[in-house]
């Protein structure tokens, strides 16, 4: 409570609308719809962002990758995904992106790999040969799965997996039509398939090298950062408000997220609200942290050689 009353004195302050000098003062924002999100859902569902002069319309992304190249384009300002599709198209496509703040770092429960109770699959080893659902190829959910597969005995290479990506609302439906054996699923995605599919927990993702592993991060092009300082500078401010709320106020996650407008833009019902797994959303930026995920990827393969992660960090 003393946490949350020191942000709200803080936002009683001079926001940057006040003073003037912002770029731009409305935004298009792609952000993953799940729990990783629940900063920028806070701030949104809050008012923290009009209290900086912005307005944010915001798209539900199926994840980073699909949106990347629409962001490079011009048709988003800021964009909130997981970290390994913005490393694959700055290191593989050259695209000049910036990582402006860190999004959540992963707790335990919070992404599992799930099957049907009436699944022949009891553990990770029968998954050789069965597909295991991921949202896109060789994303975040896929090393995470990969991971803790091989830390299991199991090589990720005799898991299929989906060429075409499986949006996350979705993710469940797929599992229970029998076109997936297996789901790797964030929450709330993870809780609402319990509920509705009785859906098991096979292993948490939450282990061994990924163990509070960051998730997800909100990245801007080096051109859209260098052309709108104070615009971003208002935008990150915000956004660490709603994290700062995120990471003290549980009420206030489930609030935001019960208030998204549609399933497909994140909105769950209170009852799912009130269980699920919730992360870590970090204030400021952790190089030492991030490195971590270029390092996974490099050791899984999704990167030739090791990267340096303080590339995709601003000044």
């Amino acid at each position: 409570m003393l946490a949350l009353a020191g942000c709200s004195g803080a936002l009683g302050g001079t926001s940057s609308a006040a003073s003037g000098g912002l770029e731009k003062t409305t935004l298009n924002v792609a952000v993953v719809p799940a729990v990783d999100s629940a900063g920028f859902f806070v701030a949104l569902h809050e008012g923290l962002f009009k209290r900086q002069g912005l307005t944010i319309n915001y798209t539900p992304a199926t994840s980073s990758d699909t949106v990347i190249n629409q962001q490079v384009a011009g048709k988003y300002d800021i964009t909130g995904g997981n970290y390994v599709s913005y490393i694959q198209h700055y290191v593989q496509d050259h695209q000049q992106l910036e990582i402006v703040a860190e999004g959540s770092v992963m707790q335990q429960g919070s992404q599992a790999i799930y099957t049907l109770p009436t699944s022949k699959i009891k553990n990770l080893a029968e998954l050789k040969g069965q597909v295991l659902g991921i949202n896109a190829p060789h994303n975040i959910n896929y090393l995470l799965a990969a991971s803790v597969l091989t830390e299991n005995g199991v090589t990720p290479g005799n898991v299929q997996f989906p060429a075409q990506p499986i949006p996350f609302p979705i993710m469940a439906q797929q599992l229970a039509a029998g076109k997936i054996a297996a789901a790797a699923m964030p929450e709330p995605f993870a809780t609402a398939a319990e509920q509705q599919y009785g859906a098991v927990k096979l292993a948490d993702l939450n282990q061994g090298a990924t163990e509070e592993f960051p998730i997800q991060g909100y990245v801007a092009t080096r051109a859209w950062a260098a052309a709108n300082p104070n615009t971003l500078k208002a935008f990150v401010t915000a956004l660490e408000q709603g994290q700062e709320i995120a990471d003290t106020s549980r009420p206030a996650v489930e609030q935001a997220m019960e208030s998204l407008n549609g399933p497909m833009n994140g909105q769950i019902p209170p009852i799912v609200a009130a269980v699920m797994a919730l992360n870590n959303y970090p204030i400021g930026i952790d190089k030492a942290r991030l490195q971590r995920v270029a390092d996974e990827m490099f050791q899984f393969g999704l990167l030739h050689t090791r990267f340096d992660i303080g590339q995709l960090l601003g000044p």
